[in-house]
């Protein structure tokens, strides 16, 4: 059980690592240090909307729309931060 428990640790940990990458990486976008005509960046960056837009767009049906600021990462990032909280404290259930 003790792996299960490091397995879901390891999925939260990727899970975390790719929302703040596409962040970061939307900054850099939108601040124009990257250039997304360049293929890398622009591969990288449609990747990470194809794979975080499915739950993107499920925590902005649940929030208010606001006006030029996406909550919708930041709520993500809580969740994540929130289930490694229940995992953690759970964590004599794995062993």
């Amino acid at each position: 059980m003790t792996s299960l428990f490091q397995i879901l640790m390891l999925i939260l940990d990727i899970a975390q690592f790719v929302v703040l990458a596409h962040v970061i990486l939307s900054w850099l976008i939108n601040f124009q240090v990257l250039n997304i005509r360049q293929p890398l960046v622009a591969q990288i960056w449609y990747g990470l909307n194809r794979f975080l837009e499915p739950v993107y767009d499920r925590v902005r049906r649940l929030i208010p729309a606001t006006a030029g600021i996406d909550f919708a990462p930041l709520i993500v990032l809580v969740a994540i931060y929130a289930l490694r909280i229940v995992l953690m404290n759970n964590a004599a259930a794995f062993y």
